[in-house]
């Protein structure tokens, strides 16, 4: 089973996927991870991406790109995998078709959650992380036993750059103006499921899990 998980930041793609693939034995490939965990080593890469992450915006596709394709080609993701945070645009999905084609691999669904952006907002500002562990924990919907520190390390928790408020904005707002359109790409090939994305991370799953079955 091959998927792909759209929607707007902080509509719960990562957490889904996740759920996804464990429950359907598929790979969870993420590149919103896989940039952030160059970022952590100061790569080459890793510095150049960081730069457009920092400031809510996309990092250029032929990074994301490369990762992706690398990633696909992995002899784990043949059996089965769900995208999350990739592609973004419709280009980015042209290149992907492009890479499933060479990959002899064919898309069975595309996923696009669909959260308010008031909601989105709250989502996305009320997150913490550990800078040590990497643990995440949100003020509101999983907050730390002790405010403000980590659970497993007792470091004290950060908010990152791109869950300030300012950010925040400023992604939704590149999302609609440069991710939206691939809704519609994908709306012409017939797998698209327009899926409601709020309430509890396992209502949402259910949602989804009653049209897989």
């Amino acid at each position: 089973m091959y998927l792909v998980l759209l929607g707007p930041p902080g509509a719960g793609k990562g957490t889904q996927a996740a759920l996804l693939a464990r429950n359907q034995n598929i790979v969870h490939i993420s590149t919103g991870d896989m940039l952030r965990e160059a970022v952590k080593a100061g790569t080459e890469l890793g510095q150049e991406a960081q730069q457009y992450m920092d400031r809510g915006e996309l990092v250029p596709d032929d990074v994301v790109v490369g990762i992706t394709r690398e990633r696909l080609n992995a002899p784990d993701a043949h059996r089965g995998f769900v995208l999350d945070g990739f592609p973004r645009t419709a280009p980015q999905a042209e290149q992907l078709d492009g890479i499933l084609e060479e990959l002899d691999m064919q898309l069975h669904l595309i996923v696009n959650l669909e959260v308010p952006e008031r909601e989105l907002i709250r989502r996305m500002t009320g997150r913490r992380v550990c800078p040590n562990c990497g643990k995440t924990y949100h003020l509101v919907f999983h907050p730390p036993r002790s405010l403000g520190t980590c659970d497993e390390c007792g470091t004290d928790l950060v908010q990152r750059d791109d869950d300030k408020e300012s950010t925040v904005r400023q992604r939704l707002e590149v999302y609609r103006k440069q991710t939206e359109p691939l809704v519609h790409y994908y709306a012409e090939s017939g797998l698209l499921l327009n899926l409601e994305g709020t309430g509890t991370v396992d209502q949402v799953y259910e949602r989804l899990e009653k049209f897989l079955k």
